[in-house]
């Protein structure tokens, strides 16, 4: 990765248009593989994968709980990534993904590069640490 390149995670979300007959989405499915494929051979993405729909969440005290998605609206299918200059860069790279003309929505985030440090803000600081910002 060069150092004007900066690596983005994309989350799949959401579930296919309910209203979209099968074939249909396998096309959309099957446009994703060449697009993806041919950012991928441009060295502008790297390949992810599908997940699974069975997993576990494991909370404070090794509580385990079934299921990794609290609401349908949740629902994380896949994940890949992007190597752009930037998140808008990235957002447009992603904008051509066929299968969100069949009802799924991308998430793009950028990946922090640094190590996790309980003195600085990030995602998982309470709100109340949080200050002003």
């Amino acid at each position: 990765m060069s150092a004007s390149k900066s690596e983005f995670l994309v989350l799949s979300r959401g579930k296919w248009d309910p209203e979209l007959p099968p074939e249909r989405i396998q096309t959309a499915i099957d446009d994703f593989y060449v697009w993806i494929d041919g950012l991928v051979a441009e060295g502008k993405m790297r390949h992810g994968q599908r997940l699974a729909t069975a997993g576990k969440s494991v909370a404070r005290r090794g509580v385990v709980t079934d299921g990794p998605f609290g609401e349908t609206k949740e629902v994380i299918g896949g994940y890949w990534f992007i190597l752009a200059g930037s998140l808008d860069e990235a957002a447009s790279l992603i904008a051509g993904n066929p299968c969100i003309e069949c009802g799924l929505v991308m998430e793009v985030r950028p990946i922090d590069p640094e190590r996790a440090s309980a003195f600085d803000v990030t995602n998982e600081t309470p709100g109340a640490r949080r200050g002003s910002s």
